[in-house]
């Protein structure tokens, strides 16, 4: 009798929240996830796509004009990533990449569960908010409730918590992440196969898909007006877009240059 007495006590509320906790996860569990990849030509996006999968499919220095769609099971569920073309981030985009990018959301049907808007880590000014609200808003108001938002090149931070981040890179990218419920994940790109942050971001994404009631409808990007290439927003020709600070593993000249370089036949780097 005492040892149970001791064991019911030792159970409390935090063993009972976790039980709880542990529950709702299942509840939220699905066995297809969905998920379309957007952000700039570089850096980052299609190597995000190629961490959830496990291995190399979408290859960084393809052509990026068109839609990809690969598939792959993490933890007993059957994911699909489209990895869409990258917008430019010193030019205009052209509209015909508009339109491979907004067909990106029909390609996982009946539509996908999240939108991972792919952002690395680093100086983000006015000129990149602008850029991400004309491309992610292609799909329409409602694709901000199933986004998340995705950081990448962690690592630069060291010391420096991702809420720090948040907070001293100011309203551009609070504007960001309030769009979206402020909901956000850091992935480490460096780390293929398997590992628990693929899990944890798919269950994060499990439970938008519950807070929301389901996934995106692609038929409510038809609904939008036909693309005008004069509609981008204006910036400065040598402005780049979420480029890593200088004193990272990437800095301003390097960056143009990759630009640069990715420009090169058609080829694009992610």
């Amino acid at each position: 009798m005492i040892l149970r007495t001791i064991a019911a006590e030792a159970s409390g509320p935090d063993d009972e929240a976790r039980k709880a906790a542990a529950k709702a996860k299942e509840a939220n569990r699905l066995a297809e996830v969905r998920l379309v990849v957007l952000g700039w030509r570089w850096p980052g996006k299609s190597l995000t796509g190629n961490t959830i999968l496990g291995r190399e499919e979408f290859h960084l220095e393809r052509a990026a004009e068109f839609c990809v769609t690969r598939q792959t099971e993490v933890q007993g569920r059957q994911v699909t990533v489209v990895d869409t073309p990258g917008w430019f981030s010193s030019q205009d985009t052209p509209p015909s990449y508009k339109q491979e990018l907004v067909r990106g959301a029909s390609l996982c049907p009946p539509g996908p569960h999240a939108f991972l808007l792919v952002i690395p880590v680093g100086m983000f000014t006015e000129v990149d908010r602008a850029r991400i609200q004309e491309h992610v808003s292609l799909f329409g108001e409602d694709v901000w409730r199933h986004t998340i938002v995705v950081f990448t090149w962690g690592e630069v931070l060291k010391t420096i918590s991702i809420e720090r981040y948040i907070r001293r890179e100011g309203k551009e990218l609070q504007w960001v992440l309030e769009k979206c419920k402020r909901r956000y994940f850091i992935i480490n790109n460096c780390i293929f196969g398997e590992h628990p942050q693929v899990g944890h971001l798919i269950e994060k994404v499990e439970k938008i898909v519950a807070d929301e009631g389901g996934h995106y409808n692609p038929e409510e990007a038809k609904e939008k007006k036909p693309l005008d290439e004069n509609q981008n927003p204006s910036r400065e020709a040598e402005e780049l877009g979420a480029r890593p600070k200088q004193n990272s593993g990437l800095g301003l000249s390097k960056a143009r240059e990759v630009e640069a370089h990715s420009n090169v036949d058609g080829f694009t780097l992610d």
